[in-house]
């Protein structure tokens, strides 16, 4: 046993070996730093922030490079990292309403109060692989040296700044009187905390939202889809606010006993809006799910806002007819990280099990009396 010890633990090295060889590669091929794959690969590094629960972008810069671009792997490091961090205190709830906004789109209404607005986003993308993707169509408008084009001059002149502050869309269903009231726990309240107590059930939405938060992207979309695939939504879901842009955070330190501000984080905020009949025992409306995530992570911000709303389905009717719906099957699987680590530790030795199985085989066969009719 210490012979087949020593040698795993041989084998170990040199595959560690392998990997940090691997992962630097040709090494007449100039290095990547950590600025180039946080400005140049910033969605992904927006992604292993939300699904790491860290909001740090050298952090998950450098997980990327480390796991050779392997999402999951980076944010298993990101998590681990985010373990040895020091908790000094809970932020003030941030104020989405006063976010500078990048990127703000309706489905709902046209004219929105502050406008809609595009921004940076692939949506209206030709899906084609550039040589140059770096080459702009238009050069970009520059209203302090004038050097836009002459036939953008007028364009550009038409771009008005970005309000300061944006109210919700929802709040004009609100106001109407046209909006269910939601589950939420009151500003202020001590919030519980995914990352220091384990997923209990039944889970409050406080715990829900978190649980999707930082859950697999992938996952959280497929299941998402399912809904609208006809197992689980009853109706056509429409797109009330998604808004992707800065906030700021801020801190009551015990010794001030006031609020400072301690930096920027971005975000992308999402609220979904379905109509709701008055077959529950609610007067006819509309209700709403809610999608908040670091970064700018559309698709899972969009696709959380669908389940925060399906997942209620068994306190609204008392039963869950598709996974979606599920919150226990929902939540308890869409985490990458436990997700990855349960299959693939598939990838370990079983040589124990796997002779036991041999042998209830052998013994069945063994046992076993063939029919007349069969050989």
């Amino acid at each position: 046993m210490y012979v087949a010890v020593k040698g795993g633990e041989k084998a170990v090295k040199n595959s560690q070996r392998l990997v940090a060889k691997k992962r630097r590669g040709d090494i007449s091929v100039q290095k990547i730093s950590m600025d180039q794959i946080a400005n140049q690969l910033g969605l992904g590094v927006d992604r292993v922030m939300a699904e790491g629960s860290l909001y740090d972008v050298t952090a998950a810069a450098m997980a990327i490079q480390q796991a050779q671009g392997d999402m999951t792997e980076a944010v298993f490091l990101v998590r681990a990292f985010r373990t040895t961090l020091k908790r000094f205190g809970n932020s003030i709830p941030v104020q989405t309403t006063k976010m500078t906004a990048i990127r703000r789109v309706s489905g709902i209404f046209k004219d929105i109060p502050g406008g809609q607005i595009l921004g940076p986003t692939y949506d209206y993308t030709h899906r084609l692989i550039e040589p140059d993707p770096d080459h702009a169509p238009d050069p970009p408008c520059d209203r302090h040296t004038d050097t836009a084009p002459p036939d953008k001059t007028a364009a550009c002149d038409d771009i008005s700044p970005l309000p300061e502050e944006l109210p919700r869309v929802i709040d004009i269903l609100q106001a109407q009187g046209l909006l269910q009231q939601d589950e939420t726990t009151p500003p202020g309240d001590a919030a519980e905390d995914l990352t220091r107590q384990p997923l209990a059930f039944p889970v409050s939405r406080n715990l829900r939202l978190q649980a999707l938060a930082r859950g697999d992207e992938g996952f959280v979309l497929g299941t998402a889809y399912s809904l609208q695939r006809g197992f689980g939504l009853d109706r056509h879901p429409f797109l009330g606010e998604l808004k992707v842009g800065y906030v700021a955070v801020r801190y009551t330190p015990p010794e001030l006993g006031f609020d400072i501000h301690i930096g920027r984080i971005k975000l992308t905020e999402c609220v979904m809006v379905n109509r709701q009949d008055d077959a529950v025992r609610k007067a006819a409306g509309f209700e709403t799910g809610y999608g908040l995530v670091f970064g700018q992570n559309e698709r899972k911000a969009m696709s959380m806002s669908l389940l925060d709303r399906s997942l209620a389905a068994r306190k609204n009717t008392g039963k869950t007819d598709y996974p979606a719906q599920d919150p226990e099957f929902i939540l308890s699987h869409c985490d990458s990280v436990e997700s990855s680590g349960f299959v693939q530790h598939l990838k370990l030795p079983h040589y124990v099990d796997f002779q036991s199985e041999l042998v209830f085989i052998r013994n069945r066969r063994k046992d076993h009396t063939p029919d007349k009719g069969n050989p």
